[in-house]
């Protein structure tokens, strides 16, 4: 259903908020989003309390008025259905639809997102609102995606009323039919647990000690799915009554609160809002991860990003901003990563409310003194000539294997420590860049088929579908790399027992005795096959291996002289397990000898340098994008390259000046291999982690 094509090229845009300015300020809007070669805006998101003033009265004028103007100047609507922020008249009518936190707090007026995703009242008005809107621009040449609610998630993703403790109970009762089913599913035989009625169960409020942690599963499970409830009512209607209208929500990259794997099915296109810290030493690697995400989340679709600033935001404590050719190279970082539009939050910088020092691509000085402004037009008018990317798809020979399941599960409370999953898969990402890897993220049981390696930084819930789909990919010739405390607990966070990493035992060819985790600012060493001797930190493990190879063990306490990293043939294929946090060279390292055991090309590309290749008509796209501020990269390329839409590279060697961005196509494949970086600093290679290479 969406067609990128029907936009003639790449999405250009903004969140537009005409409703913040006087009617003489919109007609000068156009004109400038002309200008800006903008073609899509978002329209209407917190439009609610104008457009509906009073429950169940109308008032559509002003919109009317901004559709037909919008048209007139050739700009695309991608109109928002208002429902992100309920107006105050439904918070006073309906005082039970405020939401409730774990500690039994209602909250108040005067943010956003104020609702509780279960309360019956509200799902009505949205619907309501949701079909009026839906009806009167059904037909108007303007509209050209709808844009349903706002962020979900963003500040309410968990909602503990009594509303929302019944629908649990349904909810509970659709997955296990039985109160015993349930009963042994929780393990409520421990401390006395066990339901005799449904109406016993609750969510998982403020107890007097952890809660039960199956509850605590279902409980993330459930609000999950009750918010997306609230985005299948809208969508229902908008298909009901616009069948052929594209439907979007924007994600928040790796946001703890929605399974976006099960969201995403329900979308025509994937959209994001991404907003990387511009102070962060590499802020590329963390928006390059959730673009990713986005990218993987629909089987490689091309996606929008919805949101981004451009330059400084308002909402951190210290709030950086872009530095000149920073968003530019960022917006070209997501083309790379699969994107084919590119649009800010917002369009005009407001003068009042808690986001007018957000930034906007018309600042508060205006446009015609405006860095920023002078940005964004020059990179509207740069995107005209790179409308074939729209066309060109990001093929990866590497997965990371990520689902939300294992995020909850791990980081609930009473655990043997308290372990992040993020930290981990920014690392192990972080390592599968820097060897210039293409990187998708997959569902544990996803089809692998079209992946050489897989890496798993942390497994600790893995079902049995899961565990048999690593079999199966490692045993048809695939290689798997596993992280520390990984195959504890099933889906129920139940341990599978006889020794961890329970169903993955053997494809890796070990078992593990205990767990000794390290505390905060301890090390603990590990020596490499090659005699080098590294810290690792975290966490460190009893390993008894049972047919795998010993790469690295540990030489301190009492598990000195045990397995730390080994590797395992199984099937065809092979397994890495590493049973410590190691440091970020030596990981690199071992991720180096896989790729290479695997048949994988790949090339040593230092943090500042963020390489991907894309596909083309077939040929291929080296994007090559110096994230740095001030200090210029020199590169040797392979023979036959040339720029994208432009003459042959009359040199091999190329020089990337500070956040400069460079497309060379090939014809056929790029040699990865031949790509050398002439004046990076010593990088982690094989040798310096002291880790065979096999094959």
């Amino acid at each position: 259903m969406f067609d990128i094509k029907s936009f003639g090229g790449v999405i250009y845009g903004a969140d537009y908020n005409p409703e913040q300015w006087p009617r003489d300020v919109w007609r000068e809007d156009a004109r400038l989003m002309n200008e800006a070669g903008v073609n899509l805006v978002s329209l209407g998101i917190f439009s609610w309390a104008l457009l509906e003033p009073r429950p169940g009265e109308y008032d559509f004028g002003w919109l009317d008025e901004v559709m037909d103007l919008l048209h007139e100047h050739g700009v695309g609507v991608n109109l928002a259905t208002a429902t992100a922020s309920p107006p105050p008249w439904l918070s006073l009518k309906y005082p039970d639809s405020k939401p409730v936190t774990a500690d039994g707090v209602r909250l108040e007026v005067g943010g956003r997102q104020l609702y509780c995703p279960s309360h019956a009242a509200f799902r009505e008005h949205v619907r309501a609102l949701t079909r009026q809107i839906a009806r009167r621009y059904a037909a108007h040449p303007a509209l050209r995606m709808w844009h349903v609610n706002n962020e979900y998630g963003c500040h309410i993703d968990q909602c503990y009323c009594g509303l929302c403790a019944e629908n649990f109970r349904a909810w509970l009762r659709g997955k296990y039919g039985t109160l015993d089913a349930l009963n042994a599913a929780w393990g409520t035989a421990f401390w006395s647990q066990r339901y005799g009625d449904w109406a016993e169960i609750q969510p998982p409020r403020r107890a007097p000690t952890y809660p039960n942690p199956t509850q605590q599963l279902d409980w993330r499970r459930f609000s999950s799915d009750n918010i997306l409830e609230l985005y299948r009512l809208e969508v229902e209607v908008l298909r009901e009554v616009t069948p052929e209208i594209p439907v979007t929500t924007n994600f928040l990259g790796f946001l703890p609160g929605l399974d976006y794997h099960k969201w995403a099915r329900e979308e025509d296109v994937v959209s994001l809002d991404a907003y990387p810290d511009p102070s962060d030493a590499a802020p590329h690697l963390d928006a390059g991860m959730s673009y990713d995400l986005m990218r993987s989340l629909r089987g490689g679709q091309r996606w929008i990003l919805m949101e981004q600033a451009p330059s400084a935001v308002n909402w951190r404590q210290h709030n950086a901003p872009k530095r000149p050719g920073l968003m530019r190279v960022l917006n070209h970082q997501a083309l790379a990563h699969g994107a084919s539009g590119l649009m800010y939050f917002q369009w005009r910088a407001s003068r009042a409310g808690a986001e007018k020092y957000h930034s906007g691509m018309v600042q508060h000085v205006g446009p015609e003194r405006s860095r920023v402004w002078r940005e964004v037009r020059a990179l509207g008018q740069e995107l005209k000539s790179l409308s074939a990317l729209t066309g060109a798809s990001v093929r990866s020979r590497v997965a990371v294997m990520f689902d939300w399941d294992n995020w909850w599960a791990l980081e609930l409370d009473s655990k043997p420590s308290a372990l992040k999953l993020m930290p981990l898969v920014r690392k192990w990402y972080a390592a599968l860049r820097g060897l210039g890897q293409n990187v998708d993220f997959v569902h544990p049981e996803a089809d692998l088929g079209a992946y050489d390696v897989v890496a798993l930084p942390n497994g600790y819930l893995l079902t049995a579908g899961a565990a048999g789909n690593l079999r199966a990919f490692v045993q048809g010739g695939g290689t798997l790399l596993t992280g520390f405390f990984s195959g504890i607990v099933d889906e129920h966070e139940h341990v599978q027992l006889g020794g961890y990493p329970g169903l993955l035992r053997d494809v890796l060819g070990l078992w593990v005795e205990e767990w000794a985790p390290l505390q905060p600012g301890e090390t603990t060493a590990v020596r490499l096959e090659g005699g080098e001797e590294v810290q690792a930190t975290q966490w460190a493990e009893v390993i008894h291996p049972d047919g795998a190879q010993v790469l690295a063990t540990f030489t301190e306490d009492y598990y000195a002289g045990g397995a730390a990293v080994t590797r395992h043939a199984f099937g065809a294929g092979q397994a890495y397990y590493l049973g410590s946090d190691l440091p970020q060279y030596t990981l690199a390292g071992l991720l180096e000898g896989a790729l290479r055991g695997a048949g994988v090309p790949l090339c040593h590309v230092p943090e500042q340098l963020d390489l991907s290749v894309s596909t083309l008509d077939g040929a291929q796209v080296l994007h090559l994008l110096n994230v740095h501020p001030t200090r210029p990269l020199t590169l040797r390329l392979p023979e036959g390259g040339a720029r994208l839409g432009g003459d042959d590279v009359s040199s091999q060697t190329v020089v990337l000046a500070p956040y400069a961005a460079e497309l060379i196509r090939f014809r056929g494949e790029v040699d990865l291999v031949a790509v050398q970086v002439l004046d990076q600093e010593p990088v982690a290679d094989k040798r310096q982690a002291g880790l065979p290479v096999p094959g």
